[in-house]
């Protein structure tokens, strides 16, 4: 049966929803992210930017997990989040690693339009690699400065991981399959924000870390050499639903914007504001955005 205008409104209103909330649904754009510090901070300017564009954000930022993130986007329960080539190549498709950053870019572009109808927009500059990191003093008390050197003395070693990173193809099990050893003398699971606190407490002498992390550089910490290039290269960059930019004409340039502005050094500022400082990952985001241009000043 074909409904008339009327009818459609009546049965709208009958179920207590106004038109003009529809309406607000419709244009809404539902930004997502993972739950650490960098995630938070990108998925903030995200949505930012797209506020600032004049679209009505709904933010479902710290959902967790690689996996929790897609399920979400995959769902249509968001409609984009930021991602890493490096995680999509190696976590996501599960497809062998690559060390050109162009032919990962490519190469997650291609497979996640094909199998998902999923979008990468720009990717940033900055290489949030996956590393391993000690305290200098414990880099030079284990003679430890290579993941080779880290593999074959991991028995005398104690290791601050969560529990994903034992369970990824670019965790454990992948430095395991690519140097050998790296049988820890024991692994302590930790959340993700206290690693370097257990760190630097000496509660265990090697943390999983990422290369953009600000503790690196405010605690002048040891990143262990991939001397064997395991990591693939993890540039950041949106990833879309195929449907939200048919909805949103101006979304992809509203974000491709900012993809310049990222690089290692700015991340890792931007990382110690929150992690070091204890700012509001909001107000440092705001900030930065800003500070370079992307959206008005406060007035």
């Amino acid at each position: 049966m074909r409904l008339t205008r009327a009818q459609a409104l009546a049965l709208i209103l009958a179920a207590g929803v106004s038109p003009l909330a529809c309406a607000r649904n419709a244009a809404t754009i539902r930004v997502g992210s993972k739950n650490f510090t960098e995630q938070l901070l990108i998925g903030e300017m995200y949505a930012l930017l797209l506020a600032a564009a004049g679209y009505d954000v709904v933010r479902r930022t710290s959902l967790g997990t690689t996996q929790i993130a897609m399920a979400a986007l995959l769902r249509g329960e968001i409609d984009l989040y930021p991602e890493y080539t490096g995680t999509a190549l190696l976590v996501w498709l599960k497809l062998p690693p690559l060390h050109d950053r162009a032919q990962v870019y490519r190469t997650v572009k291609r497979e996640y339009e094909r199998r998902h109808k999923l979008i990468w927009l720009k990717a940033a500059p900055l290489n949030d690699t996956q590393a391993l990191a000690m305290t200098a003093a414990g880099a030079r008390k284990f003679h430890v400065s290579s993941l080779s050197e880290c593999s074959r003395r991991a028995p005398l070693l104690r290791l601050a991981a969560v529990p994903e990173f034992t369970e990824r193809p670019d965790g454990l099990p992948g430095l395991r399959r690519a140097y050998g050893g790296f049988n820890f003398k024991s692994i302590k699971y930790i959340d993700i924000g206290l690693k370097y606190k257990a760190l630097l407490d000496g509660d265990v002498d090697v943390t999983v870390a990422f290369s953009t992390d600000g503790q690196i550089d405010a605690a002048h910490l040891a990143v262990l050499q991939d001397d064997k290039n395991f990591w693939p290269p993890y540039q950041v960059a949106p990833v879309v639903r195929k449907d939200a930019l048919l909805r949103f004409p101006r979304l992809a340039g509203s974000l491709d914007r900012l993809a310049p502005h990222l690089s290692d050094a700015v991340m890792r500022h931007l990382n110690w504001r929150v992690d070091g400082n204890k700012e509001e990952a909001a107000d440092v985001a705001s900030d930065f955005l800003r500070q370079a241009g992307l959206i008005s000043p406060a007035r």
